[in-house]
């Protein structure tokens, strides 16, 4: 006996918009929130993921732990500690005062630590991928740029990890639609991303079909651009010859 309303998305809502401005407002601050953590999340899995292949055991297990540890606590979770525990119980008194009083007036704190989590949650995904790019290719590689008087770093700089980026391009588009569509995850901590915009509609007008299904529309067309982009680079930095970990990264995910 439910009656649908679609004409509901053009009604004003209660802070003076309309309730498809308020999607669009909340598919805004997705978007911040999985940019900036996809940012963080290459970068420190890329440090991680080489941790992971160099030939000291500390700085290995290191790599394995960091990416135990943020793979396996999930998402929500991770929230959670980020934005209640760590404050309270990690920071000292000093740092805490100024995180509470001070930092607020600078920058919006549920979003920062969303970013946060959510880019140490992908950066374990993101390392792992980058330690199977580099293991896939061949040990000549590495023993090349030690023929040519390169350091181990200078090594993975120039010619193991531009090659590991192309061989994993397949797995790490799948990391970009996901990082999106876990981004709804931040509305546990009051971050009015898109999810939680169209649950703000639902609770005004009790219209929930229709605000679920148009939040729905908006993840499926930006995820689905997404991934034509990535997709676009993909083949432009294919590696001719090279077997890619797109399609067995995206069933172990």
């Amino acid at each position: 006996m439910y009656t649908w309303d679609w004409g509901i998305f053009l009604e004003e809502s209660p802070v003076g918009v309309s309730y498809l401005e308020t999607l669009f407002i909340g598919l805004k601050w997705t978007l911040v929130v999985a940019g900036f953590g996809w940012v963080l999340a290459l970068i420190l899995g890329t440090i991680v993921g080489t941790m992971r292949t160099t030939q000291n055991k500390w700085v290995v297990m290191f790599g394995n732990g960091y990416v135990e540890l943020f793979r396996n606590i999930p998402l929500i979770v991770q929230m959670f500690l980020w934005f209640y525990v760590v404050p309270d119980f990690f920071l000292p008194a000093g740092i805490q005062a100024w995180y509470k009083q001070d930092l607020p007036m600078i920058v919006d704190i549920p979003l920062l630590t969303a970013i946060l989590a959510l880019g140490f949650f992908t950066s374990a995904r993101v390392a792992v991928q980058v330690t199977t790019g580099i293991n896939a290719l061949p040990r000549g590689q590495r023993m090349a740029g030690s023929a040519l008087g390169l350091t181990p770093v200078q090594t993975y700089r120039y010619v193991l990890l531009p090659m590991a980026f192309r061989i994993i391009a397949p797995a790490l588009v799948n990391e970009v639609a996901a990082i999106i569509k876990n981004s709804s995850v931040a509305l546990v901590i009051s971050v009015v991303e898109l999810t939680a915009a169209a649950y703000s509609m639902s609770e005004f007008t009790f219209k929930t079909f229709e605000a679920l299904t148009g939040a729905t529309i908006i993840y499926i067309c930006v995820s689905a651009i997404a991934i034509l982009i990535a997709r676009v680079l993909e083949k432009i930095v294919a590696v001719p010859g090279y077997v890619t970990t797109g399609s067995t990264s995206a069933g172990g995910h």
